[in-house]
């Protein structure tokens, strides 16, 4: 059957599409190819175990594919109120984590708010805020990449912004701000305050759930992508105070969440001894990987409260991260933030992973 052929779209027709959505770029990740491994995306290296997938399986045979799930998953979102110890009604249940920013950005982004996003960012937070009219507000780091907490604080005094969104441990340094910063510029904030809390499972520092008891203007965002282990599932959670869950859940659209995925998080939830078992694993990996990546010469590492490693040397990093995937491993060049040039970015894998890695650096740099 011949394929139908591609139109060109008139100018006219092109310009009803909103500015704000032309004026963006698609979400890919660079340099992206096969590869044997793959430490680009700072996933978990580990798999669910065989013997719990294979019981996974008997529900996959449970499944009415031809009925939908529940309008929301009110199974995980009860579990994850029970294990966080949070009151009934404080959690909405996204498809990952990424899903539910663009909430954000449909219930408090109005067009011309102003929205203070620390820099260097999650690019998808101000591609969020630009898409619903919103301005977003850059702070940029200290020089050692530090967040600027004096700098934000003085961007809030100014511009008193319904919306603030932090990320700590941030991605894509790896630097967590000190907790008694977060309240700080929770105490601060006129609006709300997301804290984005991706890779808090990799750090020990007090979680911002705790400020939940004491501000209403608390905003949690975490995901089961990375210590979970669940990236190809797509689940990620928002915490708040129930009343305004009630009100962020009405920009929801039901059916997010399908039956499987959220069996697999339950399952996982009730397996706490193996998932905080790899927690403990990944982090060991992470200090190692680190320490020898520390003693190469010509290697500049920064600190990390995560499960990657942002580092430099002295080559091209196009270069080196297109070196070292023809040996066989995907880093992430983090030059397109302009704090970050010369950084590339790696996930700590497995050991083998993580001796491959190291291994294929050595060649390269000897090149």
């Amino acid at each position: 059957m011949a394929s139908t052929p591609s139109l060109p779209i008139p100018d006219s027709l092109l310009a009803l599409i909103r500015q704000e959505v032309r004026s963006q770029h698609p979400y890919v990740v660079p340099g992206a190819r096969p590869v044997p491994v793959k430490l680009n995306q700072n996933e978990s290296p580990f798999d669910i175990p065989e013997p719990l997938k294979r019981d996974l399986l008997e529900a996959f045979f449970d499944v009415d594919f031809n009925r939908y799930p529940s309008e929301q998953p009110i199974r995980l979102m009860e579990k994850l109120e029970e294990t966080l110890g949070l009151p009934s009604g404080s959690v909405i249940v996204g498809n990952g984590s990424n899903e539910l920013t663009y909430t954000l950005g449909m219930c408090f982004v109005h067009p011309g708010d102003a929205v203070v996003l620390p820099r260097p960012m999650f690019a998808l937070y101000e591609s969020m805020v630009h898409l619903h009219g919103g301005k977003g507000i850059g702070i940029a780091p200290r020089t050692d990449l530090q967040f600027d907490v004096e700098a934000i604080l003085a961007a809030i005094d100014q511009h008193k912004p319904p919306l603030v969104i932090l990320t700590t441990p941030n991605n894509p340094t790896g630097l967590a701000m000190e907790f008694a910063d977060v309240e700080k510029i929770v105490r601060r904030a006129p609006g709300f305050v997301v804290i984005d809390e991706a890779y808090h499972e990799f750090h020990t520092s007090t979680s911002a759930l705790t400020l939940l008891k004491t501000y209403p203007n608390v905003i949690v965002l975490r995901t089961m992508s990375k210590a979970f282990g669940l990236a190809g599932l797509r689940l990620g959670y928002m915490v708040a105070q129930p009343a305004l869950i009630t009100e962020i859940m009405k920009s929801r659209l039901p059916f997010m969440i399908d039956r499987l995925a959220e069996h697999v998080a339950l399952s996982l939830l009730e397996h706490a001894d193996l998932v905080n078992s790899r927690i403990r694993t990944i982090l060991e990996n992470t200090e190692a990987l680190k320490t020898a990546m520390q003693i190469r010469s010509g290697i500049e590492v920064l600190p990390s409260q995560t499960n990657f490693v942002l580092f430099r040397a002295e080559r091209d990093p196009s270069a080196l991260l297109n070196d070292l995937a023809d040996r066989g491993v995907l880093v992430r060049n983090m030059g397109g933030y302009p704090e970050l040039k010369g950084y590339l970015r790696v996930t700590s894998g497995t050991l083998a992973e993580n001796k491959v890695f190291l291994e294929a650096l050595d060649n390269v740099l000897l090149v």
